[in-house]
């Protein structure tokens, strides 16, 4: 059984986790970051690295992809070590330290653990006429524009999401068709009338009932539309329903979740003690769910988890461009 012993582990390697894992290497901390996903970036790197992001400071936009590249290179300045593709399982407290057990017999003895898990484990919900289709031309995310270029799509959903593939794939797709069961969107409005205004096809109050191909690949799609047969070509389905999420084994580790949020302090500190959270996944009155809160807070938590491990250390150590 492998080992690793650090200071701080971090759970969790989206935005809010590589900023964390920074700015613990800023601390002086040795740092794993653990997350089941096999790449960093979490659900950025997972369902929309090609999108466009307005929100976080200092950048007018900036790509999802880029934002994580950008992220992880602050990071390793600080070499944390990376396992990923790995799930947390147990947690358990030796000599006042804490021995969390990955899947695969691995496990990682740390002083401290930071939980920015995010939204937890998701799984998209399945397009049942996709049955047998996922990744021979249905997907349920875009990790690259580029391989739709010059392709009939047709993307199902009528939340941000699927209107957000539309708005990026409508310049390089031959054909762009978005269809929802409903004549009302989830979408945001605004978003809606961007799709509407580009001339992209809607069509509501439809199911898929088939896909249909052979070897070469996907080739149309069957719609009911007001109980008449449509068929639309069709080389690639972006399957935009959503997901189900929950923490995972996280939810057993004694912690105070509602709603798979994990209710924290001011210091970001859980209802147990060297345990923390940051970003999506931790909870307190007036919380916004921003990647720069996210931000904000993995400095809180981790400047706060520098004080506990060591009584001795200043809360603040100052600004990092005084560093040298």
């Amino acid at each position: 059984m492998t080992t690793t012993e650090v200071d701080l582990l971090i759970i969790g390697a989206g935005p809010t986790g590589l900023f964390a894992a920074y700015y613990a290497g800023f601390r002086d901390l040795r740092t794993a970051v653990v997350d089941s996903l096999p790449e960093a970036g979490g659900q950025i790197t997972a369902m929309y690295p090609e999108k466009q992001i307005f929100d976080v400071a200092g950048f007018p936009s900036v790509r999802g992809r880029d934002l994580v590249t950008a992220l992880v290179e602050q990071a390793d300045q600080w070499k944390p070590t990376y396992l990923l593709g790995r799930r947390a399982l147990t947690l358990s407290e030796v000599d006042d330290r804490f021995h969390v057990e990955l899947d695969g017999g691995a496990v990682v003895d740390a002083g401290a653990v930071l939980i920015t898990a995010g939204i937890g484990e998701f799984t998209p919900r399945p397009l049942p006429a996709g049955n047998g289709w996922l990744g021979r031309g249905m997907v349920h995310f875009v990790p690259s524009l580029e391989v739709h270029r010059d392709q009939d799509v047709v993307i199902v959903g009528g939340g941000d999401s699927a209107f957000d593939w539309a708005l990026a794939l409508h310049p390089i797709a031959t054909s762009v068709t978005l269809v929802h069961r409903r004549a009302k969107f989830r979408a945001m409005p605004a978003t809606v009338r961007q799709v509407e205004a580009l001339g992209v096809r809607i069509i509501t109050d439809a199911q898929v009932t088939d896909l249909r191909g052979d070897d070469d690949g996907l080739h149309e799609v069957e719609l009911s539309v007001g109980g008449e047969s449509v068929v639309l070509p069709a080389q690639a389905v972006v399957a935009a329903l959503g997901f189900t999420a929950d923490l995972g084994p996280i939810d057993s580790w004694g912690l105070e979740v509602d709603h798979r949020s994990i209710t924290v302090d001011t210091t970001m500190r859980t209802a147990r003690d060297k345990i923390y959270a940051a970003g999506d996944v931790a909870a307190y009155p007036g919380k916004v769910k921003l990647i720069a809160t996210g931000f904000g807070e993995a400095a809180t938590a981790v400047n706060n988890i520098a004080v506990a491990l060591d009584p001795d250390a200043h809360l603040f150590p100052g600004h990092s461009s005084n560093a040298e």
